[in-house]
This record gives structure tokens, C-alpha cells and sequence, in this order.
């Protein structure tokens, strides 16, 4: 179990990322042909992105060796005069680039963004197109329930100093599920199997492709599990 703690990070937190992507934000990068539908393929191409970033080693599967090795990478990435020490200069300078990669992601969203709002492909955003970017932004979130998730906003922030605990045990419960053999890690053919059950579970037509609907409705049901897990640590705390 001890082992098992150890791996979360790089294994079942990994593949929090990369086997349920196709309920969040990052599916739409997965839907590269951009025809507003993810395929298995393009999610399993997704997927394996994730699974080489994950594996540091190279050996083939996600475990605990993996998350010294990413410990030891990004420990030389900072130590840049590569001394074995890292300096208060040095730590600046990796939150320096760490700062910098976040913004060019959050650059290349707002990009796609523009992009989507751009239906006439001028270049430029007239009036009419940031009111139907909004319009279409209001219809999603009535479909999600938007006025309900919105109140429940303020019960997350009180939770939020807890949350690292709680994704770490949404992790084991991942892990223990894909590590299918039992042997404390994940290999290739045991995360694809993750990733494609996945998949399914969220295709609810059966059609091989998930739509905007179906990422919609694997988001509120997430919600809900999580509202219903919160309820439940609520219940028993106060007893």
C-alpha cells in the first residue's frame, strides 16, 4: 500500500488527465481534425501524449520509478548552473518559466477562443459575433444547470484547502481500477484499457464519437458524484 501511495502522482493522477479528458476542457484539443467531435482515435493520440509525458523513464509503464525520475528531471531543469544545488536566482528562474508556459497555454486558449468566435474569419470580432459567443456561452450553461452550479461555488471555495486530499483519493480509486493485474503499476496495454472503458462510458450513443452533448452530460454527472462525495464527508464529519 505504501508503494501504491507513492505512484499516485505520476500514475492515477495521470490518467485522471488523460482517461476522463474526454469529459473536460481538454477534449476539444483532442478533436484535431476540428470537425467538434472526438473520436476514439484522436482521444487515444490524446491519451498517449499523456502516457510518454507520464513515463519518464521510458520503461513502458507508470510507478513509483517514474515519479523519482520526474522528481530528479525537474530538480536539473531548475539547478541551471548544474552544481547539485538549487539557489533562491535558480528557484526564481524555474517559477519564472513555469509562469511564462502558463501563460503561452493560456494564450493558445484564448486563441482558439477568438477563433470560434470568429465565424466570418476576418481577423476581428464585430459586435454581433462577441453577442452570439455570449449567447452560446449562456445556453451552455443553462444546459449544465448553470444557476445551481453557480450556488454551489461558494461551497467549493470552503473546501478548496482540502481538495489535494480528495483528488489523491479520486486517484487511488483510478489506479486500483486500471492497474488491472494488481502489481502496483500501469502499464501500456493496462492504461489504453482505461482510457478506451473511458471513452465508452461517455459515448453514450455507442456512435465511436463523443459529442459536445455527451461531454456536457459526463460533466454533470461528474459534478454530481463530487457534490454527492462532499455530502457524505459532510454527513460523517457532523456525526
Amino acid at each position: 500500500m505504501r508503494k501504491l501511495t507513492l505512484i499516485l502522482s505520476t500514475t492515477a493522477l495521470a490518467l485522471g488527465g488523460a482517461g476522463i479528458a474526454y469529459a473536460n476542457q481538454a477534449d476539444r484539443n483532442a478533436d484535431t481534425n476540428g470537425d467538434g467531435v472526438v473520436s476514439l482515435a484522436e482521444a487515444k493520440a490524446k491519451a498517449d501524449e499523456r502516457f510518454e509525458r507520464m513515463d519518464a523513464n521510458d520503461d513502458g509503464k507508470l510507478d513509483a520509478a517514474d515519479r523519482g525520475a520526474r522528481g530528479a528531471e525537474r530538480f536539473a531543469k531548475a539547478d541551471a548552473n548544474g552544481d547539485g544545488q538549487i539557489t533562491p536566482a535558480e528557484m526564481t528562474a524555474a517559477r519564472e518559466a513555469r509562469d511564462e508556459q502558463r501563460a503561452e497555454r493560456r494564450a493558445e486558449r484564448q486563441a482558439r477562443m477568438f477563433e470560434r468566435l470568429d465565424t466570418d474569419g476576418n481577423g476581428a470580432l464585430s459586435q454581433a459575433e462577441m453577442a452570439a459567443g455570449r449567447e452560446a456561452m449562456a445556453e451552455r450553461r443553462a444546459e449544465r444547470g448553470g444557476e445551481a452550479r453557480q450556488g454551489r461555488r461558494g461551497e467549493r471555495g470552503e473546501h478548496r484547502g482540502r481538495r489535494g486530499g480528495h483528488r489523491g483519493e479520486r486517484g487511488m480509486a483510478m489506479l486500483r481500477r486500471a492497474d488491472t493485474n494488481g502489481d502496483n503499476a500501469v502499464s501500456k496495454a493496462e492504461y489504453d484499457a482505461a482510457v478506451e472503458a473511458r471513452f465508452a462510458k461517455v459515448d453514450t450513443d455507442g456512435s465511436g464519437t463523443i459529442t459536445a452533448a455527451e461531454r456536457e452530460a459526463a460533466r454533470e454527472a461528474m459534478q454530481e458524484r463530487r457534490e454527492q462525495r462532499r455530502a457524505a464527508r459532510q454527513q460523517g464529519a457532523s456525526q
